[in-house]
């Protein structure tokens, strides 16, 4: 068995997946690492959104590159990851928050996205099946959509296996050594120990945890999350609905008919908990009658949940740390999913060439974290 690679990965999300893919299909040896099973941390709990409708200019146009490539993966992967453009459509209950849409949706036009404020009768005509009640209007853009998160991940695993790069599941990262020429000793819970020049943290929700085994204090902190998804109905190409009020809410319908969904809660559960609670499955429900009433009647067969790896301004951290030879690319905040295409791409751009596609100084490891914040999360 092979116990030196020119890049070890620890985590077996998108993120790792997709830096993994893009670097073996550069001819490097790359070995990606996973406590679990593929996708057991932030991604395959997803509920499979994926939108540009963001605040600043590193965030839209890495967004963009995203959906350019989930567009692309039937052909590169050679099946189908469901990829749809059925849009997100951000509602507005108050001027305060027309007036936020109206000031990123000038940035986002700028960039080339394809958005524009709906009024309320405008949205009626559009979505009548959407209550609009106190509304005001909304953000819509119809190249924003949804994809399958297994299927992607399949994607990326099957390109990694193809390309000559190798993953091990249920090798649960325990320690992180600098060896005296300068190379990364990975040790594993089953006593396999690895060595790379390179190592990548793609860890998610894991990610300080990871960083302090080299020494590294990283801004990283998981936050749970719950999600519920409903029986199937007429698929209606219902939008990912996203409603901002203290009690609002966010779903989307996937293309089997079902209604996929989650929101944050009021009070913050931070760290690794995964349980589910009888609040948010009574409470979830009632905020998406109160926006679509036709799924009175709708049954929900599950709820989950998940974390979202937090930052303290809401963006991703990435690139090579202080420690050389050693990269993060975490702290996604709730979207991973959609930023992971492109981001793997850019990592594994950044690890070969030490330089980047665009430029990504709002998602440095040494910025400013309290500079400034995503508006759109």
């Amino acid at each position: 068995m092979n116990r030196e690679f020119d890049i070890i990965i620890v985590g077996g999300g998108i993120i790792g997946l997709a830096t993994a893919y893009y670097l073996a299909k550069q001819q490097q040896s790359v070995l990606v690492l996973e406590k679990s099973y593929i996708g057991f941390g932030s991604t395959g709990r997803c509920i499979s959104g994926i939108r540009a409708q963001f605040s600043t200019e590193t965030s839209i146009k890495l967004a963009k590159h995203s959906i350019e490539l989930f567009q692309g993966m039937e052909k590169e992967f050679g099946h189908s990851v469901e990829w749809a453009p059925t849009g997100y459509l951000f509602l507005a209950h108050d001027e305060e928050r027309k007036k936020a849409f109206l000031n990123v949706m000038q940035i986002q036009q700028q960039l080339g996205l394809d958005v524009r404020f709906y009024e309320k009768n405008e949205i009626e005509k559009l979505f009548p099946y959407i209550n609009t009640q106190d509304l005001i209007g909304g953000t819509y853009c119809p190249t924003d959509g949804q994809a399958d998160p297994f299927l992607v991940l399949k994607g990326y695993f099957q390109g990694i296996k193809k390309n000559n790069g190798q993953i091990r599941t249920h090798a649960e990262v325990i320690a992180i050594e600098m060896t005296p020429s300068g190379s990364y000793r990975v040790i594993c819970s089953n006593n396999d120990i690895y060595f790379a020049p390179k190592v990548l943290n793609a860890a998610g929700p894991f990610a300080r945890e990871v960083g302090a085994m080299i020494g590294l204090d990283l801004p990283v902190e998981p936050e749970r999350h719950e999600a519920a998804i409903t029986e199937p109905i007429e698929f209606m190409r219902v939008p990912m609905v996203v409603d901002y009020r203290k009690d609002g809410c966010y779903f989307v319908q996937r293309l089997t008919g079902q209604f996929i969904g989650c929101y944050t809660p009021a009070e913050k559960v931070p760290g690794h908990n995964l349980d589910s609670t009888f609040e948010f499955m009574t409470e979830m429900p009632r905020r998406m009658m109160r926006l679509v009433p036709m799924l009175k009647e709708v049954s929900i067969i599950r709820q989950w949940s998940g974390s979202y790896s937090m930052t303290p301004d809401g963006n991703p951290i990435i690139g090579e740390t202080t420690i050389p030879g050693f990269y993060i690319c975490g702290g996604m905040c709730g979207h991973g999913f959609m930023f992971g295409p492109a981001l793997g791409e850019f990592m594994a751009h950044h690890i070969l060439t030490g330089t980047w596609p665009m430029n990504m100084d709002e998602f440095a490891c040494n910025r400013d974290f309290l500079k400034g914040k995503e508006a759109l999360k």
